[in-house]
């Protein structure tokens, strides 16, 4: 844990996940004042838009952040990684694609790299092109999603094992249980989403909150799987009717279009849940208020102290 952590210059080991579109300085910022790793999600956004996002956190935090680059999603890639480069952004994570032709520059710019892996050939293929973190992704987190369907608690530890880096846990963790969880699976931090969605700093629609706030563990599902692009998502009309139009079988393109993040932006912001929809992890049955960022990375990681002690306690055998 504590080489993760000194490795991203970080106090706790906790990353904020990238939020495509409806990422923002507000909430970036506060998960690296409160001592995480706060992360700008890139989404389809252009360079201009995510520069003037960097430039807005740099002046909320002194504290390193990351870029989140969704490799087969962004259109603008290498003109990003130059964006890290040109403002001396700490790290970068690479999702959704082969991250191996970038980390070379990335290293030689002393940029962190942190890769998103959902199985095991995954984790060693980026641990040998170089990667310095990983974020081992189960099937219970927000947004889109593996089609391997590996959950959190039977990857993390198949990772764990066969590589000899970091590894993040991400995936239905939102609290000081499911960060001891993790670290007792083997890995040295948690990645969390949907959980920093309701923070008081957090700039999203109170509807969005609200929904959260209203959860259960059923109240997610996945969307795209006809279409080998599995996405997790939180259940209202739009989502009713875009699960509809899949059975009856919308085309790719048309479902492509229709889970953009136009809509994306329309439900997160907008709390308009009749023409758009949220991203949400089925960590959304354990959230029920809505603390600062700081109160919540700090209780996280109170808990996690108190339950491992605890086990500690109870497991003792003489």
């Amino acid at each position: 844990m504590k080489q993760a952590c000194d490795t991203l210059s970080i106090q706790y080991p906790i990353i904020q996940g990238g939020m495509g579109n409806i990422s923002n300085a507000i909430l970036t910022s506060a998960v690296s004042n409160a001592g995480g790793l706060g992360t700008i999600g890139c989404g389809t956004m252009s360079p201009d838009e995510i520069e003037q996002i960097i430039s807005e956190t740099k002046r909320r935090t002194e504290q390193p952040f990351a870029l989140n680059i969704a490799l087969t999603v962004s259109d603008y890639v290498d003109e990003i990684i130059q964006l890290a480069i040109k403002h001396n952004v700490s790290a970068i994570s690479l999702s959704a694609g082969n991250p191996a032709p970038y980390i070379p520059k990335l290293k030689q710019n002393g940029i962190r790299t942190i890769v998103l892996v959902a199985s095991v050939r995954h984790a060693q293929k980026a641990e040998k092109a170089g990667a310095d973190i990983l974020v081992a992704e189960g099937y219970e987190a927000a947004g889109i999603n593996s089609s391997l369907e590996l959950t959190t608690f039977t990857l993390v530890p198949q990772i764990v094992k066969k590589v000899a880096i970091p590894v993040f846990a991400a995936g239905g963790i939102g609290d000081g249980k499911g960060l001891a969880a993790a670290l007792m699976l083997g890995a040295s931090g948690v990645q969390i989403g949907t959980r920093f969605i309701a923070t008081a700093e957090a700039p999203f629609h109170p509807l969005y909150k609200e929904k959260l706030l209203k959860a259960n563990g059923e109240d997610t599902q996945i969307l795209g799987r006809s279409y080998g692009r599995a996405r997790r998502v939180l259940k209202g009309a739009y989502v009713e009717q875009l699960a509809k139009l899949e059975k009856e079988g919308m085309t790719f393109t048309e479902f492509q279009q229709k889970t953009s993040e136009e809509y994306h932006i329309k439900g997160a912001m907008d709390g308009d849940f009749d023409n758009g929809y949220v991203n949400s992890g089925q960590v959304a049955g354990l959230i029920d208020h809505v603390p600062s960022v700081r109160e919540l990375l700090e209780t996280i990681i109170s808990d996690a102290s108190s339950q491992m002690k605890k086990i500690a306690t109870d497991f003792r055998f003489d």
